[in-house]
């Protein structure tokens, strides 16, 4: 399968969490703030809605606890436009993840209810019953491998997917308290990683899976030459490395000023994915995914500050950058 072509189809099936986010005024504590807007989150889901707000397609594949959170999270995908046919509700005493977070960088604050949770509950039938043939691409973030039976359901999706045709697209992800452990975590995303056709991950998440900080640059460019067609190494302010086709091109990033580092990496994503899927090369799509993400992390909220083309677009005439590599 040509990764390439699988993205340019632009009808992406997502597999992973949703949440809800609650977020005080631009500059105010957690603990000291009266007033929150509450909004969408999650990884997967935050991707999803950024493919659809730049012009793509995509439905997500998830559980939701059976309650009024669970029907917040849904009501939110159907307003950024997300498929929710596989989005299954969660009885019990599941719950839906709830990030509070902060609209600051300097002492910023993010707390992260994720006990019990409802998306971990998604199972190897939920991902059975996704009809593949309707999408051109999968994409997945690592958190969904973090616990049973979700593990096992995501797996069995790479499995379908690429079946079907599609290409795999893996955004490490990696997020320690959602692990049992830390050699759970790096056996288990070296394996997605392996089966994966497109990877994404910044310089700590390539570390940990090749276990040591030093080595993973090498074990991006390794998964490039071994198993992967497009790599993405980001580095923050220092750019990003991409693998692809036995080259490696170095890109930087668009400076601004930022009100929160949450959002970056599920913009980046979507930003990367629908650039691709528009005809944009490469090169072109990872600086217009940088882009996103800097527009992101200038405003409040993750979901809701994930750009459309037209804001996009906008972003790119009046910016200077990007910076130099």
């Amino acid at each position: 399968m040509d990764a390439f072509e699988g993205i340019k189809g632009n009808r992406f099936v997502v597999v992973g969490r949703v949440g809800m986010d609650l977020f005080p005024a631009p500059g105010e504590a957690v603990e000291t703030a009266e007033n929150y807007t509450a909004d969408m989150g999650g990884s997967s889901a935050n991707i999803a809605a950024g493919i659809v707000k730049l012009g793509g397609s995509s439905a997500l594949v998830t559980r939701v606890s059976d309650d009024a959170v669970g029907r917040f999270c849904k009501n939110r995908l159907r307003h950024y436009g997300v498929d929710t046919t596989n989005v299954r509700d969660e009885g019990g005493e599941a719950r839906n993840s709830l990030a509070l977070y902060e609209s600051r960088v300097q002492g910023h604050q993010s707390v992260i209810y994720r006990n019990g949770a409802a998306d971990f509950e998604m199972t190897v039938a939920d991902v059975e019953a996704v009809d593949y043939s309707q999408f051109t691409a999968l994409v997945t973030a690592g958190t969904v491998f973090a616990a049973e039976p979700s593990r096992s359901a995501a797996f069995r999706a790479f499995e379908l997917a690429r079946a079907a045709g599609l290409p795999v697209i893996f955004d490490i992800d990696y997020r320690p308290y959602s692990w049992p452990s830390t050699q759970v975590a790096a056996d288990v995303l070296s394996r997605a990683g392996a089966l994966s056709d497109v990877i994404i991950g910044n310089d700590e998440e390539f570390g940990f899976m090749a276990g040591d900080i030093e080595m993973g640059l090498a074990k991006a460019r390794d998964l490039a030459a071994s198993s992967a067609q497009i790599v993405v190494y980001k580095m923050g302010e220092h750019g990003a490395i991409t693998f692809a086709d036995g080259s490696e091109t170095r890109t930087g990033i668009y400076p601004v000023t930022a009100l929160k580092p949450t959002g970056a990496g599920d913009s980046f994503m979507a930003g990367l994915l629908s650039s691709i899927a528009t005809g944009h090369d490469l090169k072109t799509a990872v600086l217009r995914g940088s882009a996103c993400a800097a527009i992101v992390v200038a405003k409040p909220g993750c979901a809701p500050a994930m750009p459309d083309t037209q804001a996009l677009e906008a972003f790119l005439a009046s910016h200077p950058g990007p910076s130099e590599t």
